[in-house]
């Protein structure tokens, strides 16, 4: 089973940029539907965004849509989660989550279709 651990988090100004990394270890993430998830009020973690299996099949939730780009790199075993002009009601804990799904062009935001979850990493916007 894979292991999965956040990276990148940090503090960055409003209208910045940021990269989180997804990096795994005893499994190829290719093999992986991968999500990035956030608290949010209601919902101790909401799925912000997600990968299938195919390049083609990223997801984003509204609040991210245009801003935010979810990405693998198969090469180093990394998803990489993008994070352009961001403003302060995006500081939270990111948290990415992996799961074996069947359909390649298809990933769940979900957090009950996740087994696999990594610590998370801390992202502040502020000036």
């Amino acid at each position: 089973q894979v292991h999965i651990v956040e990276s990148g988090g940090g503090l960055v100004q409003p209208g910045g940029s940021l990269r989180l990394s997804c990096a795994g270890s005893g499994d190829t993430l290719a093999n992986y539907a991968i999500g990035w998830f956030r608290p949010a009020p209601g919902k101790e973690r909401d799925g912000i965004s997600c990968i299938g299996r195919t390049d083609d099949s990223a997801f984003y939730d509204k609040s991210v849509k245009g801003r935010f780009t979810i990405s693998r790199d198969n090469g180093k075993n990394t998803v990489y989660f993008l994070m352009e002009n961001p403003t302060p009601d995006d500081t939270a804990v990111y948290y990415c989550a992996a799961e074996i799904i069947q359909e390649a062009d298809w990933c769940p935001t979900e957090t009950f279709r996740y087994n696999t979850w990594g610590q998370g990493t801390q992202v502040t916007v502020s000036s």
